[in-house]
């Protein structure tokens, strides 16, 4: 059953934000929460992820994120810069985010960036860091489309990915495995070589559970 996206209203996506703020929490604990098998982790999803860093770095980081997550913004602007300069673009720890929408305007987000191709995390960082003026606005698709021109994208193309059904099934199949296999349900979640890690963490943590993941040299 094909869903559109053009019938998104205000009111349904106050009421999709209050889920998400109830189903993300603010902060990280330092322990893991869990452990996942970091074979099963990394095999084969509906979308081929896309690697930031080294990809023989010894320490693997994945991050499931939903696009219109407030806390997940926050990791992007405040700690995901210190840890690409000093982790990622080191050979230190390889990063990769995956799509975990809460809500159909996150879903409609995640597909337009995949449109974008090896754009997609430009896009994004571009998103997270204009989230208020799309996110949570009286016209959403139009604020999506507005800063999503800036990143090159026609209306006519923004139009035409929001109704590809292969690709909206192939999001919410990456959503559907994370929550069945890992027990993702809330933003952010990170796992870290395989440990489980729920909510924001600190550059300080990041850097705590990288070196105690490396191998001595």
């Amino acid at each position: 059953m094909s869903f559109s996206f053009f019938s998104l209203s205000r009111r349904r996506l106050i009421v999709a934000a209050g889920a998400m703020l109830l189903a993300g929490p603010a902060l990280a604990d330092k322990a893991p929460a869990g452990k996942v098998s970091v074979e099963e982790l990394m095999a084969p999803n509906a979308l081929p992820d896309i690697v930031e860093g080294d990809a023989n770095a010894p320490v693997t980081i994945v991050e499931y994120a939903s696009m219109t997550c407030s806390h997940c913004a926050a990791f992007h602007h405040e700690v995901y810069p210190a840890l690409k300069k000093n982790y990622i673009d080191a050979g230190k720890a390889k990063f990769i985010l995956r799509e975990f929408p809460l809500d159909p305007l996150a879903t409609a987000a995640f597909m337009l960036a995949r449109e974008l191709g090896d754009k997609r995390d430009a896009v994004v960082d571009l998103l997270f860091a204009q989230q208020k003026n799309w996110a949570f606005v009286d016209k959403p698709l139009d604020g999506l489309a507005s800063v999503l021109k800036q990143a090159g994208l026609s209306q006519d193309k923004f139009e035409a990915v929001l109704k590809d059904q292969a690709l909206y099934e192939k999001v919410n199949a990456v959503r559907t495995r994370a929550n069945e296999k890992f027990g993702v349900n809330s933003t952010p979640t990170f796992f870290i070589n395989g440990d489980k890690y729920t909510g924001e963490i600190t550059i300080d943590d990041f850097g705590k559970i990288i070196a105690a993941k490396t191998p001595a040299k």
